[in-house]
């Protein structure tokens, strides 16, 4: 992936503008930018090849999908095998409440996000499911009362 010496004005721009909205037709983007229809394309192109682009997604009001409870689950796992961290990961993102998957340092190995429609549920999904798996040590449970996104992040300094 380019360094963020490697992206100029027009680069971080472009950035700044798809992420606001990922829609924008190609010739908007380029007068939102003030360059050329091709130029804009293909600085689109280059920030794809150099990984500065991963992907371009819709996204989605998890309430509006009956899913409006939201909480962070703090996971220690043990003992921490590459094996065994493996297959913990693969059962986490094959919950369908599972939103994210965070690995992380501290006294705890994982952050999981979870959506779910109330907290019978989530009740119901740490019981049965995640502390009934032999390498969960441990699970905090925080409930998250309001999420705000960053939506357009760009290079620093």
């Amino acid at each position: 992936m380019g360094q963020p010496s490697d992206l100029d004005a027009v680069d971080v721009a472009i950035l700044r503008e798809l992420q606001k909205d990922a829609r924008l037709q190609n010739k908007e983007l380029a007068a939102i930018v003030g360059v050329a229809p091709s130029t804009a394309l293909e600085r689109v192109r280059s920030l794809r090849r150099r990984g500065v682009f991963t992907g371009f997604h819709a996204t989605v009001n998890l309430a509006a999908l009956g899913r409006p409870v939201s909480a962070l689950l703090s996971v220690r796992v043990r003992p921490h095998r590459q094996q065994i961290v493996a297959a913990f990961k693969a059962f986490v993102l094959e919950q369908p409440e599972t939103v994210s998957l965070l690995h992380v340092a501290g006294p705890d190995d994982y952050l999981i996000q979870v959506a779910v429609p109330d907290t019978a549920h989530l009740q119901q999904l740490l019981i049965n499911r995640l502390l009934s798996r032999p390498e969960v040590v441990s699970v905090n449970t925080m409930l998250v009362f309001e999420a705000v996104d960053q939506p357009v992040q760009g290079p620093i300094g």
